[in-house]
């Protein structure tokens, strides 16, 4: 009986557990400080090497350290 509950059941769980995966990928990425911080490191060596302009690098600087401030309230 329990592999048939379990068979009917399959289309409202699996769209549920995929969900839930995405969720929890999407948090890791959100909240990891040391790839903000390799983001920033990354940004500065573009600003350095000519390969950003300056108002690109100042927006991104300004979306990474944003992301930083919100990490930290967390």
């Amino acid at each position: 009986m329990g592999l048939l509950v379990s068979i009917l059941l399959a289309p409202v769980k699996l769209p549920y557990f995929i969900g839930k995966k995405v969720h929890e990928m999407a948090m890791e990425e959100l909240l990891d400080e040391d790839g903000v911080r390799e983001e920033l490191r990354e940004l500065y060596m573009l600003l350095e090497t000519s390969k950003i302009s300056e108002e690109e690098f100042e927006q991104r600087e300004e979306e990474l350290v944003e992301r930083m401030e919100e990490m930290s309230k967390l």
